[in-house]
């Protein structure tokens, strides 16, 4: 089984980084491989709604999003972190996910999603909202924790000094990789929950 962790800090080695790597350290004891990609300090630009990944089957700005997306439909689960501004995630992670999700059309059912925020000291409730809104419009499960899914920590390395926030990073890895495993032994048995044609209402005729 493979994560997709997609790192939205600038910086290197910051306290986004030590969440996450409290995470792949459990991954690793369950033998779930993970590939994190540092997006935060990445030229990414927005989505424009252009709607030519429609017609040519991926974005038609070509970067970081048209390479994680092939890891991504691939992959079992995906990871998103990011560090607090403005009570939001990073910009550049917002443009890289609206394009990630809109351009992608390979079929995200039952791929295990999870959030994570990093802040100095609030808004990581709305983060962490913001960035699972992602997985819940796609059939996406969410993989929860014993908290919301937040480490603090101002200063370089001060994330090390929230040792509830990095229990929560653990046990948030340990629910996602039971969930993940739970799931394929279901498609396994079941295969996936039936999909009706959708039927999309509009407002403006």
């Amino acid at each position: 089984m493979k994560v997709i962790i997609i790192n939205g800090s600038p910086r290197h080695d910051g306290n986004t980084s030590l969440a996450i790597n409290e995470i792949v350290k459990i991954f690793s004891e369950q033998d779930i491989e993970t590939e994190v990609c540092q997006i935060g300090g990445k030229n990414i630009r927005g989505c424009i709604a252009c709607n030519k990944c429609a017609e040519i089957g991926k974005c038609v700005f070509s970067d970081e999003v048209n390479e994680i997306a092939e890891k991504f439909e691939k992959a079992d689960g995906l990871i998103v972190a990011s560090p607090v501004y403005y009570a939001s995630a990073n910009g550049t992670i917002i443009s890289f996910l609206d394009r990630l999700f809109y351009s992608t059309s390979f079929d995200k059912t039952m791929k295990v999603g999870a959030s994570v925020a990093v802040a100095r000291r609030g808004g990581c409730s709305s983060t962490f909202d913001e960035l699972n809104k992602y997985f819940t419009i796609c059939g996406m499960p969410v993989a929860s924790s014993q908290y919301w899914n937040s480490v603090h920590g101002r200063n370089k390395g001060e994330a090390e000094q929230d040792a509830e926030g990095l229990q929560t990073m653990r046990v948030l890895a340990r629910n996602m990789a039971f969930l993940m495993k739970s799931i394929a032994l279901g498609r396994e048995k079941y295969g996936l929950p039936e999909k009706e044609p959708w039927q999309g209402t509009h407002f403006i005729r």
